[in-house]
């Protein structure tokens, strides 16, 4: 009966885990650029008990009893899938139409580049006069060197070409260019979250897969050939609602029929101890 507790108490905890991350999906259904995230389930390390090692009958089923000691998330994979493309007709509206490609920004609070679909942009005034180019948490937009995206002087147009090439055109009629930061994402999965909308590539993860190339690598030069940006657009989360009710039901069943294990196990180990 213990160890039946054992099991149904270490599967509800990692059941509780599937229901969080479901939660987040739910919860940016709306948000521009999120991609989903999926957890899948493995089992854990069990026990064989042979108790019944003189049966010499040819059986399919190993002999003896298989005890296992719950499930846990095997790993958590985000969703590349490109989300639905909504015109929008805004001048730094964004979106990205290719799978595993990210803008870069410039997290205000650690200075470190994270990576998002997120392509809303916004004019904000700089503390030297200047404007910056930032999205929607007040992130930096970073160019393709990593480095703020900053104008010296007052903005009056924007044009974006295919390959992420911002065209600036000034209040008092010069132009300029910048080149958004691009980055392609080979695997995302080996990536860190920052928050819900945001991926992080560390130093921790390089040192943790040494041999693992190209799980991101800025698209500069002739690389940006395969950047594919349309201007006056954003990407929609690519987050399947039906589903994810669906996997939240599921989930709770199972998170109700482990709980009820707990209670049956807890019941059979109190008429053993009223046994006289």
């Amino acid at each position: 009966m213990l160890r039946t507790m054992l099991s149904a108490t270490n599967t509800m905890s990692q059941l509780q885990g599937k229901m969080d991350t479901i939660s987040h999906n739910i919860s940016n259904s709306n948000t521009t650029g999120y991609k989903a995230r999926s957890a899948t389930f493995g089992e854990l390390m069990y026990q064989q008990f042979n108790n019944d090692k003189e049966d010499r009958t040819p059986r399919q089923s190993p002999v003896g009893i298989r005890m296992g000691v719950g499930a846990q998330i095997a790993q958590t994979q985000l969703n590349n899938k490109v989300g639905g493309i909504t015109q929008t007709n805004r001048k730094l509206d964004f979106a990205l139409t290719k799978e595993r490609q990210y803008f870069s920004f410039i997290n205000e609070n650690n200075g470190q580049l994270v990576l998002s679909r997120q392509g809303n942009f916004y004019l904000s005034p700089s503390a030297n006069g200047g404007t910056d180019l930032v999205n929607s948490d007040g992130y930096h937009v970073a160019d393709s060197n990593g480095k703020a995206i900053q104008f010296s002087k007052d903005v009056s147009d924007f044009t974006i070409s295919p390959d992420g090439r911002l065209q600036v055109t000034f209040a008092d009629g010069t132009t300029g260019q910048q080149e958004l930061g691009v980055v392609q994402v080979d695997k995302p999965n080996l990536l860190e979250q920052d928050q819900d909308k945001y991926l992080r590539y560390s130093e921790d993860i390089a040192s943790k897969y040494p041999n693992e190339n190209n799980i991101v690598y800025q698209l500069t030069g002739q690389n940006r050939s395969q950047i594919e940006v349309q201007g006056g657009a954003l990407e929609s989360s690519n987050v399947d609602l039906s589903k994810e009710m669906s996997e939240l039901i599921n989930t709770q069943r199972s998170y109700q029929l482990n709980a009820r294990t707990i209670t049956m196990a807890d019941q059979m180990l109190g008429l053993i101890n009223s046994v006289r």
